[in-house]
């Protein structure tokens, strides 16, 4: 959890880079969903949207508050606007997901893949359940799930693979969620990247904004350097 002190540093090295990062990375167009990770809403996802506003896309918060109670709970609701969001653009929006965030764009997606072009996840705990991660317990709390509960869930839900394109955006270096759980070995359509981030500074990172940008770019394709397993 000590190494969650960088985020400081993180957000001021972002914002000497911020003017190169909109010149350098490459723009697209459509529609994109940012979803915040657990007990974050969207303001800690403000600069995230503002960036991938400046390179083109039209982005739409999730408008949920808190991300707080029991995960599923909030995928009805995230289906709805995707499907809004289809109707207005006559085409299916891409979702960058922020650790738990993340985790709800992959069941957007399992749901409805028409729903979804594509997904960018950020320090997303995909597999080991609670255990992937030092705030386990408060994610209980928070849910009134017990781990068993969590796990079992997420075991039913995985027996359908996600047949979306997935960027899954990792550190090895984050302090709330083991980089080993943010590993999909199970989908066919998943590209690893690593990045040096906190797990905070997922948000406020240039190297999340730049692997990020590429990613949703459609002639950059998805991004190139997978994760060493």
């Amino acid at each position: 959890m000590l190494l969650e002190a960088r985020l400081a540093a993180e957000a001021s090295a972002l914002m000497l880079q911020l003017p190169m990062l909109r010149l350098l990375e490459p723009s697209g167009k459509g529609p994109v969903m940012v979803l915040p990770g657990f007990m974050a809403d969207d303001n800690l996802t403000w600069l995230l949207r503002r960036f991938l506003e400046g390179q083109g896309y039209r982005v739409y918060p999730w408008g949920l508050g808190v991300n707080r109670g029991p995960m599923m709970q909030y995928l009805p609701t995230i289906l709805e606007s995707l499907e809004r969001i289809c109707d207005q653009h006559g085409a299916a929006p891409s979702i960058v997901g922020w650790s738990r965030g993340g985790v709800l764009a992959r069941e957007a997606a399992r749901d409805r893949p028409d729903f979804v072009r594509s997904i960018v996840t950020l320090g997303s705990p995909v597999r080991g359940g609670v255990h992937g991660t030092s705030i386990g317990r408060w994610v209980t709390q928070q849910t009134g799930m017990t781990p068993e509960q969590i796990r079992q869930t997420l075991r039913e839900r995985q027996q359908r693979l996600i047949e979306t394109p997935i960027t899954a955006i990792y550190s090895k270096t984050d302090g709330v969620v083991s980089w080993q759980a943010c590993v999909d070995d199970l989908n066919p359509k998943v590209t690893h990247v690593e990045v040096p981030s906190s797990h905070v500074g997922l948000v406020v990172n240039s190297a999340v904004y730049r692997q990020t940008a590429r990613a949703l770019a459609p002639r950059h394709g998805r991004s190139e350097t997978p994760a060493d397993r």
